[in-house]
């Protein structure tokens, strides 16, 4: 699907990166980010435009494509992986930060990914996601129709315990990123940090 849905010469989901990235991306600590199912690159190539460090990860060899292309065009070095996320390791505590920003897994798959951001983030590393919650169903604005690949707020803190939220809220907002997700949307952000290792 995601080839198919990448293969266009348009951005899908357009070169900008996600508004709620944008708004907390001084949360964000260290260097080091690992970006989840990145896609086309926009949100990499920004965090790399402010100096980070960033491999971004994806299934989609076309979206890998076009987001080293974005990299190329802006100038910027991002690794980019092409890699099964059911079958990536995030790794141990190496991770200054780890983002998805729409990254529409079901709950088996999302679970065992949000135990491995757990475990791959260094102790005071930054979770930063924005996904969509299962009122989007209702509003077809974006995400598809499977509601098992969105998720609550409730959900989110459940499958990300132990980390520390700064901030979570789920909230209906108008989100403009390229021709699949547009309109208004019912959306769950957060912000968690891992706690620092007690001596």
């Amino acid at each position: 699907m995601w080839d198919v849905r990448f293969a266009g010469p348009d951005y899908a989901y357009g070169t900008e990166p996600n508004d709620f990235l944008k708004a907390q991306v001084k949360q964000l600590k260290g260097k080091r980010v690992l970006s989840l199912a990145e896609g086309e690159g926009r949100n990499a190539v920004y965090l790399a435009k402010l100096g980070f460090e960033v491999t971004a990860v994806d299934g989609s060899v076309k979206g890998i494509e076009k987001a080293q292309k974005l990299a190329q065009a802006v100038g910027v070095k991002v690794q980019f992986i092409h890699a099964d996320l059911s079958k990536f390791e995030l790794g141990n505590q190496c991770w200054d930060n780890i983002i998805a920003i729409f990254a529409p897994f079901a709950r088996p798959l999302r679970e065992k990914l949000h135990q491995g951001v757990v475990r791959a983030l260094k102790p005071g590393g930054v979770f930063l996601t924005e996904a969509y919650a299962p009122e989007q169903i209702h509003f077809g604005t974006g995400g598809g129709s499977d509601v098992s690949t969105m998720l609550s707020a409730t959900q989110l803190a459940e499958e990300l315990s132990p980390l520390e939220w700064k901030h979570l809220q789920q909230l209906e907002r108008q989100v403009v990123e390229g021709q699949y997700h547009t309109g208004l949307a019912a959306v769950v952000q957060g912000v968690a940090i891992k706690p620092l290792i007690k001596p």
